[in-house]
């Protein structure tokens, strides 16, 4: 499967719960329709959404409702799962539930060499035909992917892009530089100005998106510091640079009646 060339701002969407826990479709349905129109791709259960937390079913369930009402839009699905075979497992499903790409981390252990992650990537591609975005990421992993190995990750078939949350501004720019023909997406608000622009990064990819994808619009087309502070007092108002950013994320959805409740994973019910 040949991967669309993607770019903008896609949004890795929380995922909106019933009182009882269920992943509630009316909210997600909404979640979308408050979105469409901003945005270039939806990217359920990825570490907003509470991706490596969820129960086989959830994840199932907010893949599936997103697809549902993507109205054309592309669903990127996530997958966090903390061994290979778990994330084959994953693929294959979402691949059966439509999904345009999924999205996908390291293994979750810390001591991984890099010749194991780029292993990990080339079985997924090799057991599963559905184009695949690099998660490049520590907090959850435990692992950070270096430059070589991302080249590497990225001279394999099928690779349709990289969510690059390193931290580092002159490292995404590196990555930028080394892989020219895989769009890099920027993971980081507070990073934006130091990477957007002529050369820069392909789009953005962060939780600002479910309640500001305008504000990450506008910085992709015209970037500015001016832009960069809007950026970082919205994230701080929103409580986006918080350990439980997800959390506040819904408290204000759901005060917008976006979602039907604040519960999160493992919380409900």
């Amino acid at each position: 499967m040949y991967p669309a060339k993607h770019s903008g701002t896609i949004v890795p969407m929380v995922t909106p719960l019933t009182e009882a826990g269920e992943v509630s479709e009316p909210s997600v349905r909404r979640l979308v329709g408050s979105l469409r129109s901003e945005v270039t791709g939806l990217m359920p259960a990825l570490s907003t959404g509470e991706g490596w937390k969820l129960s086989d079913r959830q994840w199932h369930d907010m893949v599936a409702y997103t697809v549902r009402h993507a109205d054309g839009l592309p669903v990127l699905a996530g997958v966090q799962s903390p061994t290979t075979e778990e994330v084959i497992a994953r693929a294959k499903e979402a691949l059966a539930l439509g999904v345009a790409a999924i999205a996908v981390t390291t293994p979750f252990s810390p001591d991984l060499t890099q010749e194991e992650i780029y292993e990990h990537y080339r079985a997924i591609r090799e057991a599963v035909p559905v184009p695949l975005f690099v998660y490049n990421e520590k907090a959850l992993s435990g692992n950070q992917i270096e430059l070589d190995t991302l080249v590497r990750v990225c001279a394999l078939p099928g690779v349709a892009g990289i969510k690059e949350s390193s931290g580092s501004a002159e490292f995404t720019r590196k990555l930028v530089a080394a892989v020219p023909e895989i769009p890099v997406f920027e993971g980081w608000e507070n990073l934006l100005h130091e990477v957007a622009g002529p050369g820069g990064v392909a789009g953005f990819i962060g939780p600002l998106a479910n309640v500001e994808p305008g504000l990450a619009n506008a910085m992709l087309a015209e970037p500015s510091a001016g832009r960069q502070r809007e950026i970082d007092a919205t994230c701080e108002r929103y409580g986006l640079f918080n350990d439980d950013w997800y959390r506040h994320l819904k408290k204000e959805l759901h005060r917008r009646g976006v979602i039907d409740t604040d519960a999160v994973v493992g919380e409900a019910g």
